[in-house]
């Protein structure tokens, strides 16, 4: 078995190539052919949650299983918010066939929707980037949007780690504008795009603060109780996911306005279908477009899938034996 970690991850494959990935993976989702059934939540009385979601996409070689575990309070222990592994296996043999870094896959794959979403969504010219979070999730969402569209400015606000992520940004991009905003309105008043990627139980975005034709990617929030953009915002958009029962069972940004009766199910379209090109995406440049992501297996499946295949290729990261025997061994051994 191949182990991989977030080193062997970045170099194995860019942005590019997951958001790549991440649009076959989607429409392979909206055409049924994917086996990915809903995660389930292990709660814990120390606020943490560990999910399991696994996938399969019909006729590929491999099924992923991730195992995840989202942890708020880890910051203020100098920890990151999220944890996991990913298991890569043979869909034929069962064969354990690669483990590897799942917070950073997470953190990749889950930028990848966005800049798939904004690549269909988002104005051509879209330059001010908004974001609300600076944890990890933040930074590969903005590579992302980098990926996708001419971005010249971004503002970032967080009450965590907005300072230390714009210097990071300055650095790695000096034709970038970087600006620490004050208040999450300052962040997104203007922006022709926003990311929200924290979180949040209370909204962050409001619609008094949008300018026109701005595309905006929730990716933050992922149970029912959590909103990090406000009902007014999702009635004024045209409203996108990257799977509609898990969207519908758990993002709170959708569940909350459904509830008011502010929208309707039948009008949310899955992404998979605008990239299949069998519904329409942005339709006029002053509409405002939102994309809720709760994350679905099948884009942890196609990104690991790809990791795994560059990396077999590479030789990359270490192998381990695992020594599997035959059962009937093991038995004899135990008697």
């Amino acid at each position: 078995m191949r182990i991989l970690d977030a080193h062997d991850i970045r170099d194995a494959v860019s942005m590019k190539d997951a958001i790549g990935a991440v649009r076959e993976g989607f429409i392979a989702l909206s055409a049924g052919r994917v086996a990915a059934p809903l995660r389930t939540a292990i709660e814990t009385a120390f606020g943490s949650t560990t999910l399991t979601m696994p996938a399969h996409v019909q006729g590929e070689r491999y099924t992923v299983v991730k195992i995840v575990s989202v942890c708020p309070d880890n910051p203020a222990r100098d920890l990151p918010a999220i944890n996991g592994v990913v298991f890569v296996i043979d869909a034929q043999t069962g064969a354990p066939l690669a483990l590897m870094d799942g917070a950073f896959l997470t953190a990749l794959r889950t930028g990848a929707a966005s800049g798939l979403a904004t690549d269909l969504l988002a104005r051509p010219n879209a330059a001010v980037l908004g974001v609300i979070g600076a944890g990890v999730q933040a930074r590969t969402q903005i590579a992302a949007m980098l990926a996708v569209r001419p971005v010249q400015q971004v503002r970032i606000y967080s009450l965590m780690g907005a300072p230390e992520l714009a210097e990071e940004l300055r650095q790695r991009h000096p034709h970038l504008e970087v600006r620490v905003a004050g208040s999450s309105d300052e962040a997104v008043r203007g922006a022709s795009i926003i990311v929200t990627a924290t979180t949040s139980r209370e909204p962050v975005v409001f619609a008094e603060d949008l300018a026109q034709g701005v595309h905006i990617n929730g990716v933050g929030s992922f149970t029912p109780e959590m909103q990090e953009v406000a009902a007014d915002v999702v009635r004024r958009a045209r409203v996108f996911v990257d799977a509609r029962e898990g969207a519908l069972a758990e993002a709170g940004d959708l569940i909350i306005p459904l509830r008011q009766g502010l929208i309707r199910a039948e009008d949310i379209t899955e992404i998979g279908q605008v990239a299949a090109g069998e519904k329409p995406g942005r339709t006029s440049p002053d509409e405002v477009t939102f994309f809720k992501s709760v994350g679905n297996a099948v884009q942890d499946a196609v990104v690991a899938s790809l990791v795994y295949q560059v990396a077999e290729a590479r030789g990359m990261g270490q192998e381990v034996d695992l020594d599997m025997v035959d059962p009937r061994c093991i038995a004899a051994r135990i008697e």
